[in-house]
């Protein structure tokens, strides 16, 4: 009969984030050591150096609420009754993506605790979440339940691990930055290549890599000009260091995603009555204030009667967020190397031209040799099956064929006997089949048994792969049945949803059930590992 695992107890020198991690990892250990050789899967410590032990110990996850393609109210609605971590979890995006440092269940209980006091740090979620935080905490008890019933308590999951990972700061070279769409395309989706060589970094197909990038430099030249900054001007930056105007701009703040902090000190100091009011609806979050897109230099602009003190702005900015691109190689095919598939953000708005932040730092800032400073992030949920003979259905349009790419080269690398099916689709056959040559390679040689593409607007009426998956519908069910598992990569509130509503419809025909057992289906996949998104 196994023991139950030490805890500590709740007077021991740590705080409660660092004593639920060491918690997480004594009872994660005590269930290895108990279990024997015959221990199943889901009582693993990982054995990646750096990385946080995994938060699967055979606890099924009642979080109706963490899906990627609801909407945040009806998050919020299933979350509604649950203990105040759990409605603040509702509220973040759900995609563990772990931009923020934590997973999403353990940010909410970090804030719930008050061991974090900075709400913006989802990323997906943006000022939504943000705003929609201040509000919860504003409105649940802080003794930690919803005006409602009960509900079990839920062993907290770990924060994300720093050393080696987040918190690292890798100097990889990069080697190569190549176009991967045809002459004509509207998009500009590039391979990046990256040097790991002698870096230490370790990584496996379904991570991500994040990449510390810096701002525009036009962006920030235009900040500073606005702000009519003496040259040399030195200040005190929101990561505690101190460094030029110019160089905190570039490098520490984010200027792209202005704080609600750093618009409520341009509405403190706006001379103007009305340019005042406006700025403090933005800060609150009144619908139609304001933009939601905007960033600094846009609301310099607009507003020229804010104009703080330079410090005072400078020190209600957010911190500048590495970004995480989902990784497209397989470090048994390309050794030494880690590819990333990037789409280079460009796009007009209030007669500007904007450009998204790491996308075009790799794509037009970062020249051929100089080093990136990037680090590991381990994947949470989503990972090539261990199995080398399971059959796995992966469906990834655009930028979302990364990892798939990255399965497939695993896959042939270790001879793996399974089956493999891919969707893919993009807008233009001739111009964005991203890895054309290498993916009809594959399915020529067998690798890919099958190769299914929708090019939305090849034709009149647009296709996309929720169609081919419908048009593949009796087969798709039959893979199902014979154990395949299901990998989704892209959008998380387009195309993951359509996904999503596509294969319950598939689920609920094929299996000759009502709607209601087919999302029951499909839930029960995703609780087994065998249905799993990776979704931005």
């Amino acid at each position: 009969m196994s023991m139950p695992a030490p805890m500590l107890p709740d007077n021991a020198p740590f705080s409660p984030n660092q004593r639920a991690w060491l918690n997480g990892y004594l009872a994660a250990m005590f269930a290895t050591e108990s279990a024997g050789p015959s221990a199943p899967l889901g009582t693993q410590v990982s054995d990646d150096a750096g990385a946080a032990p995994a938060a699967t110990l055979d606890v099924p996850e009642d979080f109706p609420w963490h899906d990627p393609a609801l909407a945040l109210d009806e998050r919020l609605e299933l979350a509604a009754g649950r203990p105040r971590a759990q409605v603040l979890m509702a509220a973040m995006a759900q995609l563990d993506c772990g931009q923020c440092g934590y997973l999403c269940q353990s940010y909410s209980e970090a804030i719930a605790s008050g061991t974090e006091k900075d709400l913006a740090r989802c990323a997906p979620g943006g000022k939504a979440t943000a705003r929609k935080l201040k509000e919860l905490l504003a409105e649940l008890p802080a003794s930690g339940a919803a005006p409602a019933a009960a509900v079990a308590p839920v062993a907290p999951s770990p924060a994300i691990a720093p050393p080696g990972g987040r918190g690292g700061r890798a100097p990889a070279p990069l080697l190569r930055c190549e176009p991967l769409n045809g002459t004509g395309s509207a998009k500009d989706t590039r391979q990046i290549v990256l040097g790991l060589a002698g870096l230490g970094l370790d990584y496996r197909v379904g991570d991500s890599l994040g990449v510390h990038a810096t701002n525009c430099p036009e962006l920030v030249d235009g900040i500073v000009e606005c702000l009519g900054a003496p040259p040399g001007l030195e200040v005190d930056c929101p990561d505690g260091s101190r460094r030029d105007l110019r160089e905190a701009l570039l490098s520490v703040c984010d200027v792209a995603r202005p704080s609600d902090e750093a618009i409520e000190v341009l509405a403190s100091r706006a001379h103007h009555a009305e340019e005042a009011d406006l700025l403090q609806a933005m800060a609150e979050g009144y619908p139609g204030s304001g933009p939601e897109d905007a960033d600094l230099l846009d609301l310099l602009l607009a507003f020229p009667s804010a104009r703080p003190p330079i410090q005072e702005l400078v020190s209600a900015l957010g911190v500048l967020q590495p970004r995480l691109y989902s990784i497209a190689s397989s470090p048994k095919a390309t050794p030494g190397e880690v590819h990333l598939t990037v789409a280079a953000v460009r796009f007009k708005r209030r007669e500007r031209l904007r450009k998204g932040v790491a996308s075009i730092f790799l794509a037009e800032r970062a020249p051929r040799g100089a080093t990136v400073p990037v680090f590991v992030q381990p994947s949470h949920g989503f990972g090539l099956v261990d199995d080398p003979r399971a059959p796995i259905i992966m469906i990834g349009p655009g930028t979302g064929i990364a990892p798939f790419r990255a399965f497939l080269q695993e896959r042939r690398a270790v001879g793996a006997t399974g089956r493999n099916w891919l969707f893919f689709g993009d807008q233009h056959g001739a111009t964005d089949f991203l890895y054309r040559d290498e993916l009809e390679a594959f399915a020529r040689d067998g690798l890919l048994t099958r190769l299914d593409t929708a090019f939305s607007r090849d034709q009149t009426d647009k296709i996309y792969v929720q169609h081919r998956m419908r048009q593949n519908a009796a087969e798709l069910w039959a893979w199902l049945q014979e154990g395949a598992r299901l990998y989704v990569c892209g959008d998380a509130t387009r195309m993951a949803r359509d996904v999503d509503t596509a294969l319950t419809h598939i689920i609920a025909k094929q299996g000759r059930m009502e709607m209601a057992g087919a999302k029951a289906y499909l839930a029960q996949l995703a609780r087994d590992q065998r249905y799993q998104r990776d979704v931005y």
